[in-house]
C-alpha cells in the first residue's frame, strides 16, 4: 500500500514527475477536480469558485460565501478518505503537510528557481512576456502560502516536511521519477496495516472535528476540542465556560461511524467574574 503525498510549484515540471512516478508504481493520481468537486459539494458551492479561491483569483463575493475553516476541515477530511483507498498519489492540497506526522506516507516536494518556472510557463502558456508569467507565477505561489497558513498553520515551506525535495532545474525528470519509486520501494514504507491503521484514526479524527465544527458554535468551544483515535476510541479534550459542551461534543462524536469508545476529558471553567 502505497500513499505518496505531493507538494509542486507552479511551473516546476511536477506534473511531468507525477505522472512518471504514478506509472513507475501503478499508483491512481487524485488530481485537484477530485478534491474540489466534493468538497464544493458539502459547502453548497460551484467547484470552480472552490478551486479559484484556492488558486487567489475567488470574486469577492466567492470569497465571503467560502467558510475558510469549513474549507479547511472538508479538505483535511476529503484527503484523508482518499489516502485510505490506497496506492495514490495526491498532489497538492497541503496533503503533505496534513499527513507530516505518519512516516509511512512519503511525502515529496518538487521545486525550481523562479526563472526556469517562468520559462516552463511561457511555453506552455505561449506568452512572450516573461514579466507577465512572473506576475502570474508570483499570484499563485501567494495564494498557496495563504492556504498554508490558514488552513494548517504554516507560514512557509520547510524542506524538514519532507522525505525528498527534488529540484528539477538540476535533477532530470526520470532521475526524481526514479528516486521516489526507490524511496517507495524500501521496506520502511511495504507495512500496509501499520499505514492502514493509523490512516484510519486520523480520518475518524477528521470526521469528528468536522461534526464538531459545524454542530457546536465557537462561542461553547472558542479553542475548539482535540480530537485523537486509536482503533476506534475517541479521546476528548478542551476547555469551556458553558457546561453543555462536554454533554454536546460527545453526543456529536458518538454518532459518526467508527466511534466504539470515548474518553470525555472535556472540562467547565467559570468565565470570568463567575463564583465557584
Amino acid at each position: 500500500m502505497t500513499v505518496i503525498a505531493m507538494t509542486r510549484e507552479i511551473g516546476s515540471l511536477g506534473t511531468d514527475v507525477a505522472a512518471g512516478i504514478a506509472k513507475g508504481l501503478g499508483l491512481k493520481i487524485i488530481h485537484s477536480e477530485i478534491i474540489a468537486n466534493q468538497i464544493a459539494e458539502r459547502m453548497g458551492v460551484e467547484e470552480n469558485a472552490v478551486r479559484r479561491y484556492v488558486d487567489g483569483s475567488a470574486s469577492i463575493l466567492e470569497r465571503w460565501l467560502i467558510d475558510r475553516r469549513k474549507l479547511s476541515r472538508y479538505t483535511s477530511e476529503e484527503i484523508l478518505r482518499l489516502a485510505q483507498q490506497g496506492d495514490v498519489l495526491i498532489r497538492g492540497w497541503g496533503a503533505a503537510v496534513l499527513l507530516r506526522d505518519m512516516p509511512q506516507v512519503i511525502s515529496v516536494r518538487v521545486c525550481a528557481p523562479i526563472a526556469f518556472r517562468v520559462r516552463v510557463m511561457m511555453e506552455r502558456m505561449g506568452i512572450k512576456d516573461p514579466d507577465v508569467v512572473r506576475q502570474e507565477i508570483e499570484r499563485f505561489d501567494a495564494a498557496h502560502t495563504r492556504m498554508m497558513r490558514g488552513s494548517f498553520n504554516v507560514e512557509r515551506e520547510d524542506a524538514l516536511l519532507y522525505h525528498l525535495v527534488l529540484n528539477t532545474d538540476r535533477l532530470p525528470i526520470d532521475v526524481c521519477v526514479e528516486a521516489v519509486c526507490q524511496l517507495a520501494r524500501h521496506s520502511s514504507f511495504q507495512d500496509r496495516v501499520t499505514t492502514q491503521t493509523a490512516l484510519a484514526n486520523k480520518f475518524l479524527e477528521a470526521k469528528i472535528s468536522s461534526a464538531l465544527g459545524d454542530q457546536i458554535g465557537s462561542s461553547l468551544a472558542p479553542v475548539g476540542v482535540t480530537v485523537s483515535a486509536d482503533n476506534g476510541k475517541v479521546t476528548l479534550v478542551g476547555t469551556s465556560c458553558s457546561g453543555n459542551l462536554r454533554a454536546r461534543a460527545e453526543k456529536v462524536a458518538a454518532r459518526i461511524e467508527g466511534v466504539c469508545a470515548i474518553d470525555n476529558r472535556i472540562i467547565s471553567v467559570p468565565s470570568h467574574g463567575s463564583r465557584f
